[in-house]
């Protein structure tokens, strides 16, 4: 089981991530509480290390800001949130995650059909795009138009409910960004938490 931990935006946030076991950190580069200038990413994508992937969130931004950014910071992936066609993600520099809500109007099989190497199903979005924060109905992913060696699942996860979602769903990774907060920062407890029980879960 791969863990994402989205919206870093300290030093101590990053430590955590990696001390815990994490896989995967995401810098927000789009609207939000979250977002960073990508000096501040670059800074600490290299305190973490190379074992450590590194996400970059977008959401409709043009492809040179994209590609500047990504070679600034040494992203690993890409994040795409917005309306990116196909043709656009088609022309990353490195591997894609389309984040996709489950109420955005397109079935599975749509979802599952963009070029991108995962695909990140979400809780519809709230004041940003990106998950409200609220766990949606799970079940619905148990869909043959699902691949769940390519699925990512986010939106409401919590160090409470993760085993549950990691054995209802049986996804490739979980993503969680709010989950992990405490009074909207990153909390070390609810992180370690968070990743332990993750990696510690079993679909069955």
């Amino acid at each position: 089981m791969k863990v994402k931990i989205c919206g870093i935006t300290s030093f101590e946030a990053a430590s955590w991530a990696r001390e815990a076991g994490a896989d995967m950190i995401g810098f927000v580069f789009a609207e939000s509480s979250r977002k960073i200038p990508a000096e501040f990413a670059r800074q600490l994508a290299e305190a973490v290390g190379p074992d450590v992937k590194k996400v970059g969130v977008f959401v409709n931004e043009p492809e040179e800001s994209i590609r500047s950014i990504a070679e600034e910071v040494g992203l690993d992936y890409i994040q795409l949130h917005g309306d990116e066609t196909a043709q656009f993600a088609q022309k990353m520099p490195v591997p894609v995650i389309k984040a996709f809500s489950v109420k955005q109007g397109l079935s599975f099989k749509e979802m599952f059909a963009f070029p991108a190497d995962y695909i990140l199903i979400d809780s519809p979005p709230a004041k940003y795009r990106g998950g409200s924060g609220h766990a949606f109905d799970w079940s619905v992913l148990e869909n043959a138009d699902v691949d769940k060696s390519r699925l990512i699942l986010a939106g409401g996860l919590n160090p409470d409910n993760i085993k549950e979602a990691v054995q209802s769903v049986g996804p490739f990774a979980v993503d969680i960004s709010s989950g992990v907060e405490r009074d909207g920062r990153k909390d070390e407890e609810k992180i370690f938490q968070f990743v332990q029980r993750a990696k510690g879960a079993r679909k069955g």
